[in-house]
């Protein structure tokens, strides 16, 4: 049987995206697929790089709100992990609370990343509310029948499996919200459409970055995505990742990918893999 990590509990935008990857697992491994909830993004990896899980799936990126920086930061550490898959799944929150209307709130519990999509619907219809983050959007709602003052913002579905009054459904500051999940696992990437990377560089002097990046340029790649993160070695020492568009197997990207060793000091290939766009 395969088994299936997730950020949990159950009800959160992660699970949703692990029932999508689940029924294709089953139907492509002609397998079940169990999921098996963690507490954090950080430990749903670690699950499977320790062999805990055949698979996890996490969060990478979203629309409103950029990168998520626990996944990026963890995947960095564990390099034995592969994506070999990404969704696109729309997000569309709900406010959560037992008080009778908005002016009755004073505290809202969510996600970090919850709360950042949320900040300008926030700051516009609950000025006065305390921001407090949670491990997950579902934990959110655990603090709900303590405090008669608080909201959660959360999905609907996780409003109805905990039975949880919904106060105004959709929230967040764009319609078209959306997250990018990756799926991750010990195996190889099998290639595809997109090819994710990250790299340090051997010195921080000026045109570092530049050479490594005109590599891709000069050959016509595309580069969806790019952003650094700190090392955490020193003040002022990055990686960078970076989203190609293209399969490392193609020869323009293997030889970019081969010329970029001269340029960087590690340069640690994430995956490449193909994106799926689906909807529960």
């Amino acid at each position: 049987m395969l088994t299936l990590a997730h950020l949990g509990p159950a009800g959160t935008y992660s699970e949703m995206a692990a029932q999508i990857w689940a029924q294709h697992l089953s139907q492509r491994f002609r397998q079940s697929c169990e999921l098996r909830p963690y507490s954090t993004i950080a430990q749903t990896l670690y699950g499977v790089a320790e062999g805990e899980t055949s698979f996890a799936v996490v969060p990478v990126e979203n629309s409103i709100e950029g990168s998520v920086t626990f996944t990026l930061d963890t995947l960095w550490q564990l390099d034995r992990l592969h994506i070999q898959e990404a969704l696109i799944l729309p997000i569309l929150h709900a406010l959560i609370s037992y008080s009778p209307d908005l002016g009755q709130i004073q505290t809202i519990y969510s996600h970090p990343q919850a709360l950042s999509q949320c900040q300008f619907w926030i700051e516009t219809h609950l000025p006065q509310c305390r921001c407090v983050p949670t491990h997950s959007t579902v934990a959110a709602l655990e603090k709900l029948k303590e405090d008669p003052h608080a909201a959660a913002i959360s999905a609907q579905r996780a409003a109805q499996m905990y039975d949880c009054p919904i106060l105004r459904y959709p929230i967040g500051d764009h319609p078209d919200n959306c997250t990018r999940f990756w799926l991750i696992s010990l195996d190889p990437s099998p290639g595809g459409t997109h090819t994710s990377l990250g790299f340090t560089l051997p010195a921080n002097v000026p045109g570092a970055l530049l050479k490594p990046l005109e590599i891709f340029a000069d050959r016509h790649i595309n580069l969806s995505r790019i952003e650094s993160r700190p090392t955490k070695r020193s003040l002022g020492d990055y990686l960078f990742f970076i989203d190609l568009e293209g399969n490392r197997q193609d020869d323009r990207v293997r030889s970019a990918l081969d010329e970029m060793q001269q340029f960087t000091e590690i340069i640690r290939i994430l995956g490449s893999y193909n994106v799926i766009n689906d909807r529960l």
